[in-house]
Order: C-alpha cells, then structure tokens, then sequence
C-alpha cells in the first residue's frame, strides 16, 4: 500500500519525487537560519573588536536563507521530471540562483564602506569621509547593474557582448532622460576633486549659512544656522560662489564712530587716542594685521572715527566677547573724557518771513488813569 501510494503520479512525477523536493527546500531553509543566526552571534560578539568583519558577517547572514533556498530548489528540481516546462522553470531557478548570489554581494558591500570610512578616520582630512559612503553607493550600483545583466542573458540566451551593446543604446536614451542626475554624479566627483569644503565645515551658499552635513551622489545637505536641512543638487552647487567660513584665518570688523562737530581739534586726537590704545596689542591681534584708526570724514551730522581691527583665530564667540570689550572701553573713556558721541541732527531755516520788532506782537498799553 505505502509503495503503491509512493509511486503514485501527479504530473508525471511520483510522490516520493515531489516530497524529496520539499524535504531538501525545508533543509535548505532550515540551514539557511540556522547559518544567519551563527553568523548574527558571532558578528555580534567581535561587533568592537572587529567591526569590518562583523559587518561581513552580519551581511552574509543576511543573504544566507534566501540563498540556500535558491541551492536547494535547483538541486531538488534534479529528481523531477519536467518534460516541456523543463527550460522554464530551469530559466526561473538560474534567476533566483543569480539575484540571491547579488544580495550576497550586495549586503557584503557594507565590508569595503566600513574599511573605508575605517580609513578615513584616521586621517586629519575629512574628504575621506565624503568618499567613502559615496564609493559604496557606486560598488552597490554596480552589483545591481550587473545582476540584471546577468538576468537579461539568462532570459534572451544571447552573449553578453549583444546584451551589452543594447544596454549602450539603451544607456545613451536614459542619458538624455536623466541629464539632472548624471549632472549632479559629476558634479558631486567636481567637489571631491577641488575640495571646496568638507564635511563638519560652515560654508555659505545663495544665503543658505550653516555646516555641511553629508555630501552624496545627487546633492549636498546643509544644517542652517537656523536649523534647517537644506539640499543643493552637486550639479548647481559644482558652478557656484562657494564661501568657507571654515577656512577663514580671522574675522575682520570695521566701525565707525561719530561725534559732535562742536568737538575741539585736540579732543578729536585724544578720542583717536582713546580708540588706538583700547585697539592697541589687542587679544587675538596678529603682527602683520595690527588695528588701524582714522578720522576720515566730515559726515551730516558729525566727525567721523574709522576703526578696523582683525581678530585671530577665527573663533567667532570669543570675536564676540572681545567686540563687547571694546565697545564697553570706547564708551567708558569717551564719557570720562567729555567727548559727546553725535547722533542725526537736523536744523529748518524758514525763509519769506519779514523781520518783526520786538513789540510787534505785543497788546497795547493800558490808558493812563484821570486825576
């Protein structure tokens, strides 16, 4: 009875076939899990020890089920008997074969962007940093465009010389579609190459202030000042004015002080004095940039001081506190030295008017009493 159940068809397939093909897909699943969680545990485990192998591990695991099962179907469909559907379904199992053998390489990819960032974080430069997310990116895409190559051969039966050609053909009409995206590839290869900016460095862009946080294939995100993440395409940002705050080795500041043009010549000089030794050997001063002041102008309303001074290095809260110093001094020594700071005036002469006498106005005397 149980040979004869056995030996039953459905197909053109006996029982004992179809099941074989199901015990090795349970096998092979079963294996599969079994790989990704030995895999799992033991990346887990050299997690900091070794984090580029256990990024190879983790992604190996991550492939395995579906590779095993891809194993064990085309090995399980060796004991059926296909007949015409033969070519088919060996069409079908060559496919899953080909795109779990790309997952696998795919999720393996993970290893060379860890080496690389690994790299690059031992170098004082960031534009490591920027190229190596953007390498794994191209290494993944390259695993994609390849996989459905291969897919493409498996399907036509054709050389992958013609399929290639084809692909050219193809390429130039996506080329012309896609010109935005291929400009902003190359833009983003221009940054890399003349290396305007790195990652962490505040630059400012169309008004848009603030540190880059992260450069990639299509655009360049920036963290305002205000805290928005604004997104420039690397195609518009490679042709523009690009202002690194970063790199600037000081922060120059320019005034001017007015005051009163009732103002005597000698304490003009001495409130040019007060400036020049408030400015003098200054925190933050560099000797080939020592500050400078001039009384150069006759403004509407009053003398005019110019004052420019440089502040090294460029750190701008400590630029701050010293502006707030000198204020403070300027302020403090001007008012101790009588010298008056002028504000906008402005005196009206009214004309058409004829001279008056001084009595004009006035009502007319009281009569004199009688007696």
């Amino acid at each position: 009875m149980k040979e004869a159940l056995l030996h039953t068809s459905i197909a053109g397939n006996e029982l004992w076939r179809i099941g074989l093909l199901f015990a090795i897909l349970l096998l092979a699943m079963l294996g599969g899990r079994i790989l990704k969680f030995l895999l799992n545990r033991q990346a887990k485990a050299m997690a900091e020890a070794r984090p580029i192998l256990s990024s190879g591990y983790r992604g190996i695991g991550r492939a395995a089920p579906f590779l095993f099962l891809t194993i064990g179907l085309q090995t399980g469909l060796q004991f059926l008997h296909l007949g015409s559907a033969e070519g088919f379904v060996g069409t079908i199992a060559a496919i899953l074969f080909t795109i779990a053998v790309a997952c696998v390489a795919y999720f393996v990819a993970e290893v060379p962007t860890q080496w690389l960032a690994y790299r690059a974080a031992k170098t004082e430069g960031k534009l490591d940093d920027m190229l190596a997310p953007i390498i794994g990116n191209c290494l993944r895409i390259t695993i994609v465009v390849l996989a459905v190559v291969q897919v493409a051969q498996i399907i036509s039966g054709k050389e992958i010389t013609s399929i290639l050609a084809g692909l050219g053909i193809g390429g130039l009409a996506a080329a012309l579609a896609a010109q935005d995206t291929l400009r902003n590839f190359f833009g983003s290869i221009v940054l890399l190459v003349d290396k305007p900016f790195e990652i962490g460095e505040r630059i400012n862009i169309d008004g848009h202030d603030g540190p880059v946080e992260s450069v990639g294939l299509r655009s360049t995100r920036i963290r305002t000042l205000e805290g928005h993440l604004v997104s420039i395409p690397n195609g518009e940002l490679a042709n523009k004015a690009i202002w690194n705050i970063a790199r600037r080795p000081h922060i120059r500041r320019i005034f001017n002080i007015g005051i009163t043009y009732e103002t005597p010549l000698e304490k003009v000089h001495e409130a040019k004095a007060i400036m020049e030794d408030v400015l003098r050997d200054h925190p933050g001063m560099h000797p080939d940039y020592p500050p400078r002041v001039y009384f150069n102008n006759f403004n509407d309303s009053s003398l005019n001081l110019f004052a420019i001074y440089w502040y090294h290095p460029a750190a701008y809260w400590d630029y701050m506190q010293f502006t707030d110093q000198v204020n403070t001094a300027i302020f403090d020594r001007f008012n101790q030295a009588g010298i008056e700071f002028a504000y906008p005036t402005q005196t009206l002469h009214l004309s058409g008017q004829s001279a008056l006498p001084a009595d004009a106005g006035a009502p007319p005397p009281p009569p004199s009493p009688v007696g």
